[in-house]
Order: C-alpha cells, then structure tokens, then sequence
C-alpha cells in the first residue's frame, strides 16, 4: 500500500479510500464515466455514518484516495483531512437516499452512460433478452423522471422505486447499481451495463427478438443469485483490479 498522504487518516479509512478510488477508475477504463458528472458512494465500516465520494471536478481516470471526501448523510463534508475539496451536494440526493432507508448496501453508483440512458427512455424496460439482463430478471426498479435530482423531496419515492432491490433504472436519465461491498455493486453495474448495450444493440437490427419464458428467465436470475455464495463477485472484483494494476501507486496516493 502507498504512504498515507494525511497519518490522521487511519488504515480502515485509508484502505477503503483505495479501493473506492480503484472503482473510479475500473469505470472509466470501461467508459462509464460523464465528464465530471455521476457518483461512486462508499459507506465507511467506523461507526460513524459517514460516506466517501469523489471532490467535484475530478475525472474517474485521475480519481485518487486523497481525492475522496468524506461526508455525512445530508452531503456536508466532515473531512478535516481535506478542508478545501468541494463537493457536488446536489449529487448525493440520490445516494443519501438509498443509504439512509437501504444499511444493507454499503455502496452505491450512479451513471449516465449512452446505453444506460438509451434503455431507461424505452417504454417497454430492461428486456430479458441477453443472459446478462436475466440477472435483473424481476430484480430491478424504475423510477420515474422528475428533473435533475436536487431536490431532497424526492428521496422517499426513490426509495419506495429501488424497493428490496440492488439496482434500478432512473428513468430518461441513467442507471444506478448498489450493493453490500465495491466488488458487489461493481459486478451490478457492470451486469447491468453490459444488458444495455445488448438491448441497444438488439433493437437496432430491427429483427424479431427471441424472449425466453417465464420459468427460464427466473431460473437463470436464481443462478446468478448464487454468484456470492460461489465467490464469484469477488473473484471477478480481483480480476478487475488486474486491468489497472499500473496505476494502483497513484490512485493508491
């Protein structure tokens, strides 16, 4: 691991600011960024309920753990290490939303990639048509547009959309996948990431399109229910980092 830039910062904290800052950029090697626009939350495990997300201004590929910021639920920051890092407080409305009713997912991303975009303005939804979507498979919220999310009221119907659920699809506007670590709710985006760009695809070729049934639609989203068990999520999470291995002394930093 890379020398502390601050030592007020302890190694929990310090570990989970690496590993949040990898994610950032394990998007943007996989083009899941826009611009200086979108979130990556990160719960910290000290008691605190306190929350790490990206200073405002930053590009994912240059995200560092220094760059991260640590704030409480409402998205005032309460990071004495960093004073001078701004946030994008607006921003966090739809992630102070799912950590406030949701303690079970300990991370939450927020996109706005074409694909994603594309999927949440078609009527009809996320199709089961690809193997990735079917991991969504009566798995997935929707939540209505109601404008830029800035505004605090629209916490609750956001919650009530998500539901039991680890990702939803914000409509005509992008995606948002959540979960219990970073390498649940990096394998989340990334499934659902990938189910967008099938069904883009899908669509345009204008041909008929095969639907599986019912019965083989929840199967397969039960198959992939079992990924944490098998020490799937986490197995894909390590092989992830692989890709950007190189940078780890600078995000790390």
């Amino acid at each position: 691991m890379s020398a502390r830039v601050h030592t007020s910062i302890d190694d929990s904290e310090w570990s989970a600011r690496c590993e949040l800052a990898a994610l950032y950029r394990l998007l943007a090697h996989f083009r899941m960024t826009d611009l200086i626009d979108t979130h990556i939350s990160l719960r910290l495990q000290d008691g605190s309920g306190h929350f790490l997300i990206n200073r405002y201004g930053v590009l994912f590929e240059h995200m560092k753990a220094s760059d991260l910021v640590k704030i409480d639920v409402h998205g005032n920051v309460v990071d004495w290490a960093f004073p001078d890092h701004r946030v994008n407080q607006a921003g966090f409305v739809i992630h102070s939303a799912v950590h406030q009713a949701r303690a079970d997912l300990h991370c939450v991303i927020h996109t706005h990639t074409a694909a994603g975009i594309a999927v949440s303005a078609q009527a009809q939804g996320l199709l089961p048509i690809s193997q990735h979507a079917l991991k969504f498979y009566n798995r997935l919220g929707y939540h209505r547009y109601e404008g830029i999310a800035v505004r605090t009221a629209e916490r609750d119907q956001l919650v009530k959309d998500l539901g039991s659920h680890s990702a939803m699809i914000l409509c005509n506007h992008g995606l948002l996948a959540a979960g219990a670590s970073v390498a649940h709710a990096f394998q989340t985006i990334f499934m659902l990431e990938r189910a967008c760009q099938a069904q883009v695809q899908a669509l345009s070729g204008g041909g008929e399109l095969i639907i599986p049934d019912a019965e083989t639609c929840e199967f397969t989203a039960r198959q992939f229910d079992q990924d944490d068990e098998l020490g799937l999520i986490q197995l894909g999470w390590e092989a992830a980092l692989t890709l950007i291995d190189a940078q780890r002394e600078a995000y790390c930093s």
